[in-house]
């Protein structure tokens, strides 16, 4: 007997995508024997109206990448700006990026702990994680003027210091997060319904996630010892202890599941708290910023020369930018890769072999960032150019784009 399957397409709008993406998926009974991804519903444009402002004006547009990596991609910007015009950044501004980098990571991750639960349907643990994110919300806001798009990222260092009479309120917050962890961890490991629906779900076993290049949370989760911060730190983190974290830490063993990843990310709460004490035990003193007058920054700025990438671990994984400087008030090039750009792949293996049931929790594990990654692509089919590029043609095209730019 021949098997019949047929299609089920999801999204663009779906109760279970809280960004615009398209998937269809090939089903026999009620397994998953397919899947086709179909992103670029959701593209901005951010790059090409970057390359219209100077890199001072970018970060603006940079904290509007993502919401809620709206610490990381300025942080990746402003690293690839400095590494292309030569700046240090005091030491100082350094442990004041960590703080806001973690307590970004802090807020990602619970908000990421609130959605996984809705998506199991298990509603009152999303009000309570949602809750809990609260106190780190209110924290920023403390600190930088803003709950979201803080703001503070500055290329030669951040905007705003941290003062002696705000320490204790952000010790404050560190201790409620240690204090309500236990409470957090018990529910999401320890609840059976989380552990049927999450264990042996949704599995990304460690050679495919080497193959399609995962990062994050999402390949830690696989047992690939992999985190920038530990691999090549850079800012504070050269002076702290971070250790990537995988899943057999606290089990003692990986199965590269949605459960792993949740496992994943809650230690990962923990170690953002021990390094913001750390920052904080050591921080040094100082200037925050190189260049405190605006006009002065930019005009350097004009005259550098040279090209920069920025890597930072955001909550998702290694965002990367990169800047092309060339003696101009624009710059020649930028180009942000999102974490999410490499985990989409990661969805065919871990989705194949799935019940439908199980289609919104496997999407949710990766913490994905559709308005982060989404690309676009311009065809003119009055010039007959075709509907799909191939891997041949985009390595075309990526070659000419090269030779049009280089010196």
């Amino acid at each position: 007997m021949n098997k019949e399957s047929y299609s089920i397409p999801i999204g663009p709008v779906h109760p279970s995508l809280k960004e615009p993406m398209t998937f269809n998926f090939e089903i026999y009974g009620e397994r998953i024997e397919k899947v086709n991804l179909a992103p670029g519903d959701n593209h901005r444009g951010i790059e090409f109206m970057g390359r219209q402002r100077n890199p001072i004006q970018i970060i603006y547009l940079a904290e509007r990448i993502c919401g809620i990596c709206s610490a990381s991609h300025p942080f990746a910007f402003c690293r690839a700006v400095e590494n292309a015009a030569g700046i240090e950044v005091p030491e100082r501004a350094q442990y004041i990026r960590v703080i806001i980098a973690e307590l970004e990571r802090i807020h990602s991750h619970i908000l990421w702990a609130g959605v996984a639960a809705h998506e199991l349907g298990f509603d009152s643990v999303l009000y309570l994680s949602w809750r809990a994110r609260e106190k780190v919300l209110d924290l920023l806001e403390d600190l930088t003027g803003n709950r979201i798009n803080y703001g503070i990222f500055m290329i030669g260092g951040v905007r705003r210091d941290i003062s002696e009479e705000q320490i204790p309120r952000i010790r404050e917050t560190l201790e409620y997060y240690k204090d309500i962890y236990g409470k957090i961890e018990d529910i999401f490991l320890n609840d059976p319904t989380i552990a049927l629906r999450t264990k042996n779900v949704g599995v990304l076993t460690k050679e495919d996630a080497l193959r399609l290049c995962a990062v994050g949370p999402t390949t830690r989760a696989s047992g690939i010892n992999k985190d920038i911060r530990q691999d090549q730190p850079y800012s504070a983190y050269a002076d702290l202890e971070v250790k990537a974290i995988t899943p057999d830490v606290l089990t003692g063993e990986v199965n590269g599941d949605v459960y792993d990843r949740i496992i994943v990310r809650l230690l990962e709460l923990v170690q953002s708290i021990q390094i913001i004490e750390q920052c904080l035990d050591n921080m040094p003193s100082g200037e925050i910023v190189v260049e405190k007058k605006l006009v002065k920054l930019l005009n350097q700025l004009k005259k550098a020369k040279g090209e920069g990438i920025g890597r930072h671990e955001a909550p998702r994984g290694e965002v990367i930018h990169y800047v092309k400087l060339n003696e101009s008030e624009l710059p020649e090039v930028w180009k942000a890769r999102a974490p999410t750009y490499n985990n989409l792949m990661t969805w065919v293996p871990m989705l194949i072999g799935q019940q439908i049931a199980d289609i919104p929790i496997v999407i949710a594990s990766i913490d994905p960032c559709i308005a982060c990654m989404d690309r676009v692509t311009i065809l003119n089919k009055a010039n007959g150019q075709k509907d799909t590029l191939t891997k041949k043609d985009l390595h075309e095209l990526s070659v000419q784009k090269t030779r049009r730019i280089a010196p």
